[in-house]
């Protein structure tokens, strides 16, 4: 013990004293409770050696058999065994800071991750693929989430900004998650999801169930309703004239949905997008239920996200909306009615959509 600077030093068995001070105040800082205290290593010690094993010891801590499996292969001395304050020191060894990014500095394990990150591989495909090239070479490890930390903390160290155009994301950033619990809810009226409409409208049995989405032009500012029968994949655009708030989407389905015979008007799946907040006056006016899908879905609505691939031939991306007319998105419909599809044996939407009008 150093009296004088405040330190204790970690000795090894025969008398050598290890190389790396540890400060007495990072012996004695108040923890998180998540992390192993100096007096629960002196129990892991007292009933390892009473012959309890490590699920019994870890049911005593109230903690994890893996805590207590890691704190023993990782603090164990090869000759002395598990030595409790031994450990500890160790343990506060390893928690000082700052630490020295893995990937800050030159190596073959950086020059690595950036070849492979300007081929725009992911984080995970390359730290999957070291183990596979590099089977005996430890030094030739890293984790998806350190590829991730110099990509979006490091900004000065670790990868440079260029790198980062290469992930598919396209984010300078990192994008927050929220857990379902911190999730609010999305409208002021409640929601009908996915997962509780019919199952005849899940094997599209039944005719009169519609898909709908928002195509939208040069920098959001204009947009295209459109909806997709789910049996006969027929189409129906929806003109937006100013804006698609949700007041005009809703008044603009009201408008396009009221067109179709009462046994045509089913339900309407949509996405959680804003433009839908006044989905409970659509379902009063139209008497179709409308049923949400989950966040980040989009294949929860694969007729109209199929539907909207096609539309982009017409409509390209970047381009402003608001020039084409009513006059224009009917021309469009029709023709797209009047391909034959392969999911209908060939037969067109609107032959199909004729049939079902015919037959009821």
């Amino acid at each position: 013990m150093d009296y004088n600077n405040g330190v204790t030093t970690m000795t090894r068995p025969g008398g050598t004293a290890g190389t790396k001070p540890v400060p007495v105040s990072a012996l004695e800082k108040r923890l998180d409770p998540r992390y192993l205290n100096v007096h629960e290593r002196e129990l892991i010690r007292d009933l390892q050696t009473a012959g309890s094993s490590i699920r019994a010891i870890a049911h005593t801590l109230g903690r994890s058999p893996s805590t207590v499996s890691r704190e023993l292969a990782r603090n164990t001395d090869p000759r002395m065994g598990y030595l409790p304050h031994g450990a500890h020191r160790k343990a506060a060894a390893r928690r000082a800071r700052p630490k020295t990014a893995k990937l800050a500095a030159e190596s073959s394990l950086r020059e690595y991750v950036k070849d492979k990150l300007l081929l725009r591989w992911s984080p995970e495909q390359i730290s999957h693929t070291l183990v596979e090239e590099f089977p005996d070479n430890p030094e030739m490890r890293v984790s998806p989430e350190t590829i991730y930390q110099a990509l979006y903390i490091q900004a000065r160290g670790g990868l440079k900004r260029e790198i980062q155009a290469a992930l598919r994301s396209g984010r300078a950033r990192r994008k927050p998650h929220r857990t379902g619990e911190q999730r609010t809810p999305r409208f002021v009226d409640p929601m009908t999801m996915i997962s509780d409409r019919p199952p005849e409208i899940e094997d599209r049995a039944v005719p009169g169930h519609w898909e709908g989405d928002l195509i939208t032009g040069a920098h959001n500012q204009s947009a295209i309703g459109t909806l997709v029968e789910r049996t006969t994949r027929y189409v129906m655009l929806v003109h937006l004239q100013d804006d698609h708030t949700a007041e005009t989407v809703r008044d603009g389905l009201i408008k396009t949905m009221s067109t179709l015979p009462a046994h045509l008007r089913g339900s309407l799946t949509w996405d959680q997008g804003a433009e839908m907040a006044a989905h409970k006056c659509f379902t009063l006016a139209t008497d179709m239920q409308v049923y949400f899908c989950d966040p980040a879905s989009p294949w929860q609505r694969g007729s109209n996200e199929n539907t909207n691939g096609l539309l982009r031939q017409y409509f390209p991306k970047g381009t402003d909306l608001s020039v084409y007319g009513p006059e224009d998105l009917e021309h469009v419909a029709q023709e797209l009615n009047g391909r034959p599809r392969k999911t209908l044996g060939w037969k067109t939407p609107a032959e199909r959509l004729r049939d079902l009008l015919l037959t009821t």
